[in-house]
């Protein structure tokens, strides 16, 4: 199960508004800031529906609106002030995929300016997957691979077939990526030499990763690494 990864674009416009700031030589200004997906297809922008909230985390001198929770994309955010800072904004995936924090310098610069961030999903949840698809592949590129991509069309079968098995397959999932380090490497070995011409793995030697779908794994593999999964982790 690959990461995936997405450019999240955020846009800043600003101008003078004409009140008084009560400090010369800084005029207070009205501000805006937006945030929009990029289409890894074409480059374009779409709205960044990956995304449950976005949390604007600005400067102390705004009391309390300090911190503040936009649930609706463009996730924007309308103030104004006469002072440039650094502010954060978290943005949280769907599915419980993740806060992704983000910083953003709000400067005077220009009227309007746009800043890029790269947003990496680990093993994004089948409703947060789905939506990353509408913005591009979700599948690495590149590195050693083994399986054939077509044979898992027979996927929806797989998974009715292991849940009969008594593994629950999304807990599995999630054990693994709380094993350490030198047990992630036992992981690795263990589907190397069990794996079958129907698994599909990829090593990404370039990135340092490696990927698995679990439900191309036999079931005898399947049942060892959730015996693992429990030896190392508990029940």
């Amino acid at each position: 199960m690959p990461d995936v990864k997405r450019t999240v674009r955020i846009i800043t416009e600003q101008r003078p508004n004409g009140k008084p700031s009560g400090v010369e030589g800084f005029p207070m200004r009205s501000w805006k800031i937006s945030l929009v997906l990029i289409n890894e297809n074409d480059g374009s922008e779409m709205p960044a529906t990956i995304f449950e909230k976005a949390t604007y985390k600005l400067h102390p001198t705004f009391g309390d609106r300090e911190t503040q929770v936009i649930k609706k994309p463009p996730f924007r955010i309308s103030e104004e002030g006469w002072g440039e800072f650094d502010m954060r904004i978290i943005v949280s995936a769907l599915d419980k995929g993740g806060d992704h924090e983000l910083s953003h310098d709000l400067n005077f610069q220009q009227e309007r300016y746009e800043a890029e961030h790269k947003v990496t999903f680990k093993n994004p949840k089948p409703n947060l997957l789905e939506k990353l698809k509408e913005s591009g592949p979700v599948g690495g590129g590149g590195g050693e691979e083994n399986g054939v991509k077509s044979k898992r069309g027979d996927e929806s079968v797989k998974k009715r077939k292991r849940s009969e098995k008594g593994v629950d397959m999304e807990k599995l999932a999630e054990s693994l990526q709380r094993l350490g380090e030198e047990d992630l490497l036992q992981v690795v070995e263990m589907v190397h030499n069990n794996k079958t011409a129907d698994t599909y793995t990829k090593n990404d030697v370039e990135q340092g990763e490696f990927h698995v779908d679990l439900y191309t794994l036999p079931d005898s593999l399947v049942r060892m690494l959730w015996d693992f999964c429990v030896e190392k982790l508990g029940s």
